[in-house]
């Protein structure tokens, strides 16, 4: 399945058969402390950097009515961020996800974005579009 919105990751996780827990991470795009001046000009040029998870979040895939209503959520708190990414969490067996799952989940996630290992993850930009790494 081609994922091009967050609408298409929503559907595709409404309609699993066990209970979908869905796992968000946000975070910045930021110049690491021991940078090179290539690096330092990729950064501002929009390009590069490291990402620094700012905040996390779970929601039952009937908590959301989409992308607008979670970013406005986000805002809310104050807290900038250039991406979120995200994961479904499913206890299967007809059962939904229990909370030390979804905290050991999290956390999983959170330390996964500081070492840069996002490849088992969606990412989504502010507007609700699929994030591509190449």
């Amino acid at each position: 399945m081609q994922l091009t919105d967050f609408a298409d990751f929503l559907a595709a996780a409404r309609a699993q058969p066990d209970a979908q827990r869905l796992l968000f991470v946000f975070a910045v795009a930021e110049l690491p402390q021991a940078h090179t001046p290539g690096q330092a000009r990729r950064f501002e040029e929009g390009r590069g950097g490291a990402l620094a998870p700012v905040m996390c979040v779970d929601k039952g895939v009937d908590e959301l009515d989409g992308f607008a209503a979670l970013a406005e959520e986000s805002r809310a708190t104050g807290q900038p961020w250039d991406m979120v990414f995200v994961a479904a969490l499913a206890a299967g067996q007809g059962v939904a996800p229990q909370p030390a799952g979804v905290d050991r989940g999290l956390r999983m996630m959170v330390d996964a974005v500081h070492r840069g290992a996002i490849e088992r993850f969606l990412a989504f930009d502010p507007a609700g579009g699929v994030v591509r790494f190449a």
